[in-house]
């Protein structure tokens, strides 16, 4: 038997940090993200001397490819479309598919879903990562989202666009990848230690961050995409605050180049590198950016919209 499994990755729009227990806990956070057609993927091949193998066993192999040693007749594979450490929420996608397949048992519900989502977030704070619940979310339930993350709970609401503002976001959205990945744990401990502390630039920039995600979704569904392309470039102002090295120069120089461009923009995840997200002024724009990026050896991504999530196949 062949079990299959697949999750998309996302680009997160607003209120990113406020996803994390040290926030949401006490205040409640917020975040605006979208499921993109870039994925995760694994697969079981189960044969008659089946024995499930322990996900502290999963090592990473060349090329993005994940897999599990196994035992008596047990494969995993693991293979993933983006590089880690994009900003993307890749590591949160391979988590939802390998409790995916895990599970065994279909994924048809938003319900089911949800489910695989929290447990994804719970297996990697036992393994002792500091980070926020949204990637995973994202990935599992798929669509363009606000989730609200409360002390017991995790709500969704739908962003309900029209087709012509939908079609025009997709289209005047610009995704690259500099070339730099970056890992967040580091930023994460200067952060909360600054929230603990009760530092007033932190927190400031944490609750605009929070506030601001509920402002981008009214902006979407009232096809406002300038006022919402303001937003994202709040959101990168924001993160400034939080830590220096969520930017750098590259990062810098690139926003300069896009600004006359663009109606925002922002890194994606924690930002100081991975993946940027830019809101073109019209489709021209968003042409004439994707031109000056590649010229910069820049990997531009086509990013279009995901709106079906985890999916699970199984075949005898």
């Amino acid at each position: 038997m062949v079990i299959t499994s697949r999750a998309p990755v996302r680009v997160d729009f607003a209120g990113a940090w406020t996803d994390v227990a040290e926030f949401y806990k006490p205040f409640t956070g917020a975040t605006l993200n979208a499921a993109i057609r870039f994925y995760v993927s694994g697969q079981i091949d189960a044969h008659e001397e089946e024995e499930t193998t322990p996900v502290g066993n999963m090592v990473s192999g060349p090329s993005g490819k994940y897999s599990a040693p196994s035992r008596a007749g047990l494969t995993v594979q693991y293979e993933s479309m983006i590089p880690a450490g994009s900003g993307l929420g890749t590591s949160a996608a391979l988590n939802v598919v390998w409790l995916s397949l895990a599970r065994r048992t279909s994924v048809e519900t938003i319900e089911d879903k949800m489910q695989i989502a929290d447990l994804a977030y719970k297996v990697e704070g036992l393994l002792g990562i500091i980070g926020g619940k949204q990637d995973q979310y994202a990935s599992a339930v798929g669509g363009i989202n606000l989730f609200e993350f409360g002390p017991e709970d995790v709500r969704r609401h739908s962003v309900q666009m029209s087709e012509g503002t939908l079609n025009q976001l997709q289209e005047q959205l610009v995704l690259c990848y500099t070339g730099r990945s970056r890992l967040s744990s580091g930023i994460h401990q200067h952060v909360w230690g600054n929230f603990r502390a009760g530092q007033e630039e932190t927190v400031r920039a944490l609750f605009t961050l929070r506030d601001t995600a509920y402002e981008a979704k009214q902006h979407l569904e009232a096809g406002e995409l300038e006022e919402f392309g303001k937003l994202l470039t709040v959101q990168f102002e924001c993160a400034k605050h939080l830590d220096s090295s969520t930017t750098n120069q590259q990062i810098d120089e690139l926003f300069e180049v896009a600004t006359p461009l663009i109606m925002g923009g922002k890194p994606c995840g924690a930002g100081g590198g991975g993946c940027l997200l830019f809101l073109a002024r019209s489709t021209d724009s968003a042409k004439e950016l994707e031109e000056e990026l590649k010229q910069r050896h820049l990997t531009v991504l086509n990013l279009q919209f995901d709106f079906q999530g985890l999916c699970l196949q199984t075949e005898k």
